[in-house]
């Protein structure tokens, strides 16, 4: 049985409705969006590693599913459905599931409000104990500058309250897919123009997207674009205009993203989950801000400080300078 961390006071004494540890069966909760996904890989594995012999179940969005089981992190994964307020059949059954699946520890990574309504869920009675910042938690991150720093540290510092000390970036060596399919023409350079559709600001123009992929294509480089269903007109439109451009829109899974990422120069995106992704299977990447979002707090990492990740940021990226990105794919990419 894995202990606490220093000042940890987890006796049942000290709290009656914290359940006395028997046989350790551990709950993960990561809901999403992708790019926050991503960065909890490596928690994802620190916590496997430090309860080895543990049942590990993770209760996720549907998109992830996949991406989990590959991991190699979990024994089991659930499905959040999500419910609505007034879903309340939604809610009972949920309730039941969470009670039903005799905790001793959950680590609730999303810190949200609604994830962390599901500790009260869990009541009246004994709860397992809880990491996160719910009321009542037995292993409370209580940092007030928690959401002003990346959070890859805020996690790092969340399991380190609860006794898990080492929490080393992902590593995606487990990501497999058969890209041969796709019959690119190395050296191939990827771009990600799309992003949640809900959020436009965060989106550099695709006018500039296709000057870009035109100077790469006229040093050799093949411009790969991928991205979600909801990026096809943009990779269409990027095809059209750059005729060596692949266009791999609406055609790949996250292991296919992490493969492609290994054979590919370097990558340019915006601030959208698959650039974490990207960055993670240690190809250079260039990672576009808007004031929308902070990259003190969000930017993709590579797992070694020799891969680069540049982060340029404009409050409106349509401001942004096509050269400036040119200059800094060039450099990340070593493209003479």
């Amino acid at each position: 049985m894995s202990q606490a961390g220093p000042g940890a006071d987890t006796s049942t004494a000290a709290n009656p409705d914290i359940a006395k540890p028997e046989t350790e069966r551990i709950l993960v909760i990561r809901l999403g969006a992708l790019g926050d996904f991503v960065l909890s890989l490596g928690p994802f594995a620190a916590i496997r590693k430090h309860h080895a012999a543990a049942h590990i179940t993770l209760l996720t969005s549907a998109p992830y599913d996949d991406l989990a089981r590959a991991c190699g992190a979990f024994d089991d994964i659930w499905i959040d459905e999500r419910p609505t307020m007034w879903q309340l059949g939604g809610w009972l059954a949920l309730r039941a599931k969470l009670r039903g699946g005799g905790f001793t520890r959950v680590y609730d990574l999303q810190t949200s409000d609604r994830s962390s309504f599901y500790f009260r869920l869990m009541g009246p009675g004994r709860r397992p104990q809880w990491s996160g910042i719910a009321r009542g938690a037995s292993h409370p991150d209580t940092n007030p500058e928690r959401g002003n720093i990346h959070t890859i540290e805020r996690q790092r510092e969340q399991l380190g309250l609860a006794g898990i000390a080492a929490v080393p970036l992902a590593e995606l060596a487990w990501a497999k897919a058969d890209v041969g399919r796709f019959e690119l023409e190395p050296p191939y350079v990827l771009i990600v123009p799309g992003g949640a559709p809900h959020r436009p600001e965060k989106r550099w123009p695709v006018s500039l997207y296709i000057d870009i992929a035109s100077r790469l294509a006229a040093r050799g480089l093949q411009p790969v674009v991928i991205g979600g269903r909801p990026e096809v007109a943009l990779g269409a439109e990027i095809a059209a205009a750059c005729a060596p451009a692949c266009d791999l829109t609406g055609q790949t899974d996250f292991q296919d993203i992490a493969v492609l990422a290994r054979g590919a120069k370097v990558a340019l995106g915006n601030d959208t989950g698959p650039m974490h992704l990207i960055a993670l299977a240690r190809c250079p990447s260039v990672v576009l801000f808007s004031s929308a979002s902070d990259p003190v707090r969000t930017a993709p990492r590579a797992p070694e400080r020799a891969v680069p990740v540049a982060v340029l940021r404009e409050d409106e990226l349509a401001t942004l300078d096509v050269n400036t990105v040119w200059a800094a794919v060039a450099e990340a990419a070593a493209i003479v």
